[in-house]
């Protein structure tokens, strides 16, 4: 595969001088047993290698509910919000020890930074975390991130680790993104139920083949190969490389970077998205919906241009100015999403018109444009 003018490979992994590496709760927890503290401290002895060599590393780290259920005896994951938020405070205190005792043994220094999805989608305060974090890998601290699962409810949650892991790595433009996984990688189909199942080596994170052989997360996690899959998709908007490998294998992250041929690598297939484009992209949450009709879409998805009222037939939802909205085609494809200069109720009346006579319709007009083309990333 080529991109650039560069054969893609292995050797994408060899290069990355930063990399943000993904643990699940199935592994830190020994499948639900409690946290596994050597096998924390084999993944740690593994990310202080790559520190020796010069590789700056952030940790994204599941295991605080998971952790928490093992200290109150639940042997059941809970449904209620209230319960989870409980489970990932008592948790998250033996987590974050664990690391800081294990990372201490090689003379690291950890920082524990909880995040919710209102951290990354509000853009000051997503600059902020982005300072934050490369401050600490300026200074070689090991930023140990999770979602903040205490106080998240499910209208702000990412949904799992790993979309949070690849939104770090668009967030400090790392080189690769790491998952570890109690998976050997992504097969052709469910090892657990097809022992004839094959292990996909390399591939496009782009290519939607890909969805339809993941699979659903377990009874610890929320995630699955289906997360991961969609995790390296939003990796590769910054092009990141992303592999997807098991945790329990001896020296994975090691034998990964050194270009082992383990798991499953995803490469990107289009060139990194600027930052700002990227924090577009990496909005989960979103208002309404705009169905353009095919002539907005072709122009979106060839020039890249703003959206105007002309090419839009509906929307729905119940946005304001500045509100994320998705923008479908006539099919309910998704094509784009944007930040919408006219609440809902406004750009009903507007849909369908030409931008001159906007002013007319309304009273005013604030732009010309349902969503400019700086705040429109096509998808």
């Amino acid at each position: 595969m080529e991109r650039n003018g560069q054969v893609m490979s292995r050797e994408a992994l060899v290069g990355a001088r930063r990399v943000v590496v993904k643990i699940g709760s199935a592994l830190l927890t020994n499948d639900g047993r409690g946290l596994d503290e050597a096998a924390i401290g084999g993944w740690v002895d593994q990310i202080a290698a790559l520190h020796r060599r010069g590789i700056e590393v952030v940790l994204v780290s599941s295991g605080a509910v998971a952790a928490g259920m093992v200290r109150l005896g639940w042997q059941v994951r809970p449904s209620a919000v209230h319960q989870l938020q409980a489970a990932a405070a008592v948790g998250q205190n033996g987590l974050t020890e664990c690391y800081e005792g294990h990372f201490a043994r090689h003379g690291l220094l950890t920082a524990q930074v909880l995040l919710t999805h209102d951290d990354l989608s509000n853009r000051k305060r997503y600059l902020n975390a982005r300072s934050a974090l490369r401050t600490l890998v300026d200074l070689r601290v090991v930023p140990v991130v999770n979602e903040n699962d205490t106080v998240v409810t499910d209208e702000i949650r990412f949904g799992d680790n790993d979309t949070l892991g690849a939104l770090v790595a668009n967030l400090l433009e790392a080189d690769a993104l790491v998952i570890l996984t109690d998976q050997d990688g992504l097969f052709d189909a469910d090892p657990r139920h097809h022992p004839e199942a094959r292990l996909i080596r390399e591939g496009r994170a782009d290519d939607p083949a890909l969805a339809a052989v993941a699979g659903g997360g377990g009874a610890l996690g929320r995630g699955g190969m289906a997360t991961k899959v969609r995790a390296a998709r939003l990796a590769a908007r910054s092009g990141a490389v992303t592999a997807i490998a098991g945790g329990r294998q001896a020296e994975v992250l090691t034998r990964l970077i050194e270009g082992e041929r383990l798991g499953t690598l995803l490469f990107p297939e289009r060139e990194p998205m600027a930052a700002r484009k990227r924090w577009l992209a990496g909005q989960l949450q979103v208002r309404g919906t705009l169905t353009l009709d095919a002539g907005a879409v072709k122009v979106l998805r060839s020039r890249g241009s703003s959206l105007l009222p002309v090419g839009v037939k509906a929307a729905a939802g119940n946005f304001v100015r500045g509100d994320m909205v998705l923008c479908v085609d006539e099919a309910g494809e998704r094509v784009a999403k944007g930040l919408v200069n006219y609440g809902v109720d406004d750009a009903l009346r507007i849909l369908g018109r030409p931008s001159h006579q906007i002013a007319g319709i309304l009273g005013f007009m604030e732009a010309p444009e349902l969503i400019h083309r700086d705040n429109l990333v096509v998808l």
